[in-house]
């Protein structure tokens, strides 16, 4: 088993202090997907995801928000973050679109972050 570098402590703290800023971006995002402007959608379009994948990520981030509020439910809200950030940062990668590639990138190294330093009550 490894051992982490920081202090369980600190380890609670940074994931707390990291949690809640990710929670309301993808709380932000489930908000953006299920009300899709004109410009989100077409760029859905363009990477070839069918209508109603966007209400699928809106469903994805909504989940991903709301557990990681909870310590109990917070590793599982960062793992499911980062899937959706994971697919994101990959789709902007294969369809070349590297204005949009920025922000997922960031937000799914802070889920890694945020999934490293949760740790599972024992």
């Amino acid at each position: 088993m490894s051992q982490s570098i920081l202090s369980p402590s600190l380890s609670s703290r940074l994931a707390a202090l990291l949690a809640w800023p990710l929670a309301a971006f993808f709380l932000f995002g489930a908000y953006g997907n299920a009300f899709l402007s004109a410009d989100n959608a077409a760029a859905y379009e363009r990477w070839g995801y069918p209508g109603w994948f966007p209400y699928l990520t809106a469903a994805l981030e909504l989940a991903a928000a709301l557990l990681l509020i909870a310590v109990a439910t917070r590793r599982l809200g960062a793992a499911l973050g980062t899937a959706v950030m994971a697919a994101a940062t990959l789709t902007t990668l294969i369809n070349q679109d590297y204005a949009h590639m920025t922000a997922p990138a960031i937000v799914l190294v802070v889920s890694l972050i945020v999934l490293a330093v949760s740790r599972p009550r024992t």
